[in-house]
């Protein structure tokens, strides 16, 4: 009796393949037995070799995502009936076929594209996605929640490892420092993501309603504060249980080494971080980015913010107030735990730097990576990649440390709880085009179309916090364009007319806001960045008035706590805010005035709704509302 090789999953889904021949091959190469043409399988993957004495062999041929036998990574392995296959992204059943099975699946067609095969309900939509953070990773769930069986989608992120047949974040010790850091999503897009995606995410442990409902959200959904590392690890817990359509696979994309492959991809979504290295390969397609709109005097303007692990003390309405009171720091926090964020100057910036201890050299592994550098036993922040110790908590007296304890002070953190510290550098430029034709069709391909979602689109500043939310508007957006335009045909520039105008209104709506967080206007007219503001207000410390400069704080809260009062309950009267206030020396005073408050008429106001490119038909958000209720009211 012949075996026969059953695609259970992948592009030879449901194909026989009777192993005739002492030997098959399989991988990407057009010289391999059964060519795979697959982004995750080698160009030479593996071989089965019949043995006269053993039977039939499996060997994997140095392959970079390895080869599975019932889950568990192999080299070399004898087969039995029944055993599960998988080399990379495709998955194989081995089997003991009679003579008449294997002579009928000799009189079958066999495929080695997806461009043949089709879906329950149609043609089957073959994607790639670089990056399976939250944006990737909504896409994909979107995707599939629209098209179900007509999608194949495929998601590559060098962040993940394989764990039996499960995908999973890598962690410290594997390299990969975890993103703890707390985002606001806004209802607008909360709502829109499907129901099991809601009902995964929204544990109430895991989030909070820290800042009230605006402009941005549905009804009075409220913004909700939540960790990145938790919606990471949700979205992947979910896409794994979609292995029939999401296949996840824990390798970074590579352009270059897999462009071949492409080419038989409908659609690559690129959603690999604002320094995309998929974009820049594709950089000639999507055009040349702009600076100069983003600069004051002819230099592009960047911000650097030391973000600060914090356990604060205070209720979320005194945390909100005291945020959008000033400049210099905000706190995002879930239930006090968070990220307290501090906006630098360029000269307190080059004193963010490590030291290694042993060989006495300075590093600027913190600035530049940027590394997260956690306190030790000793009480040193230390960077576990890189072993350097933060130097500026070493030096008694570094006046940027001095002004750190008073950004603790003012949120209510004791010493104790400040437990790692990490930087970010912010900056923003302007892109011609989101969408682009990557290969056209031919006779052999059906042409690759590439998109620009999340900060590969829009990295944005994100003191707004609008961030993560332009990302998972433009996923929503990509994902509602594919589920109208897919027919089976080749693609076309017009089919993302709308999707092109969502993306190009999100970075004219997110970025013009974020903008007025990096720069502010004097009573003459004239612009000036934030940080050169707060630079200002510390060389003036030696003409302070402290008297004045509470006053002025406290006036300005008080209108502040006017407008957020009806949507936020539990505001703070002005004996506790003067209590904060008294907490801090005089020229933290003078600098935190200085700093401005947050320019609300520009955070506020309209927003960016893709429903009207879409329509109601394609959003799921009236009907999320009215499931949502229930559990909002419990």
């Amino acid at each position: 009796m012949a075996p026969v090789l059953v695609g259970h999953q992948g592009l030879l889904a449901g194909e026989r393949i009777p192993i005739l021949d002492t030997r098959v091959t399989f991988g990407r190469n057009s010289d391999n037995t059964v060519v795979i043409s697959s982004l995750s399988v080698s160009r030479f993957h593996a071989e089965i070799v019949f043995d006269e004495n053993e039977g039939y062999v499996l060997h994997d041929c140095g392959s970079s995502n390895g080869t599975q036998v019932n889950g568990e990574d192999v080299e070399s392995r004898l087969l039995q009936s029944g055993d599960e296959i998988t080399m990379g992204d495709q998955e194989f059943r081995f089997e003991v076929a009679d003579a008449m099975e294997t002579l009928m699946a000799l009189s079958l067609p066999r495929s080695v594209t997806h461009g043949a095969e089709e879906g329950e309900s149609g043609p089957v939509l073959r994607v790639t996605v670089a990056g399976g953070g939250p944006v990737g990773l909504s896409f994909a769930l979107l995707l599939e929640h629209f098209l179900g069986p007509q999608a194949q989608i495929t998601v590559y992120d060098g962040r993940w490892r394989k764990q039996g047949r499960a995908i999973l974040w890598k962690g410290q010790d594997e390299g990969n420092v975890r993103r703890q850091q707390v985002v606001t999503v806004q209802s607008r897009q909360y709502l829109a993501w499907p129901e099991e995606v809601r009902a995964r995410l929204f544990d109430p442990q895991h989030y909070s309603e820290m800042w009230p409902s605006g402009p941005d959200s549905i009804g009075d959904h409220h913004p909700r504060n939540m960790r990145i590392a938790y919606i990471e690890d949700r979205l992947l817990e979910l896409a794994n249980e979609k292995r029939e359509r999401i296949r996840l696979i824990p390798t970074r994309f590579d352009p270059a080494e897999q462009q071949d492959a492409l080419a038989a991809q409908h659609v690559l979504a690129i959603c690999d971080g604002g320094r995309s290295h998929t974009r820049e390969h594709f950089a000639a397609r999507f055009g040349k980015a702009d600076e100069s709109i983003y600069s004051l005097d002819g230099r592009h303007l960047q911000d650097v913010v030391l973000g600060l692990r914090v356990k604060s003390t205070l209720s979320d309405p005194m945390a909100v107030l005291l945020t959008v009171a000033q400049n210099r720091f905000l706190l995002n926090s879930l239930r006090g735990e968070g990220f307290l964020n501090m906006r630098l100057t360029d000269a307190e910036l080059s004193e963010v730097i490590g030291i290694d201890p042993v060989r006495r050299v300075f590093e600027e592994c913190i600035a530049s990576r940027p590394c997260l550098m956690d306190r030790d036993e000793h009480g040193d922040f230390q960077c576990a990649t890189h072993g350097t110790l933060f130097l500026p908590a070493l030096i008694k007296g570094s006046s940027l440390w001095k002004r750190v304890h008073e950004g603790l002070r003012l949120f209510g953190v004791e010493s104790e709880d400040l437990t790692a510290v990490t930087s970010f550098r912010l900056d923003m430029v302007q892109r011609p085009r989101f969408s682009a034709e990557l290969m056209p069709a031919t006779a052999g391909s059906p042409g690759t179309y590439g998109f620009l979602l999340g900060d590969a689109a829009n990295a944005i500043h994100f003191w707004p916090g609008r961030g993560l939310n332009s990302g998972l508007a433009s996923a929503i957006s990509l994902a509602r364009s594919l589920n109208g335009a897919w027919s089976g045909k080749a693609f076309r520039d017009a089919d993302f007319l709308r999707h092109e105008a969502a993306m190009s209104m999100l970075q004219y709506r997110h970025k013009s806001r974020a903008w007025k967080a990096m720069v502010t206007s004097d009573d003459k007219g004239a612009t000036w960045a934030i940080k050169d503001i707060i630079a200002h207000g510390i060389d003036a410390a030696d003409d302070l008035d402290r008297d004045a400069d509470t006053k002025a704080l406290l006036e300005r809260m008080r209108t502040l706590r006017e407008r957020l009062a009806p949507r936020l309950p539990g505001m703070p009267d002005d004996e506790a805010i003067l209590e904060r206030l008294q907490t801090l020396e005089a020229a933290t005073l003078r600098m935190l005035v200085l700093s401005g408050a947050w320019d609300t008429l520009t955070m506020g106001g309209e927003e960016v709704d893709i429903d009207i490119f879409y329509g109601q038909d394609s959003s799921a958000a009236a009907a999320a509302v009215e499931a949502l209720e229930p559990a909002v009211q419990s």
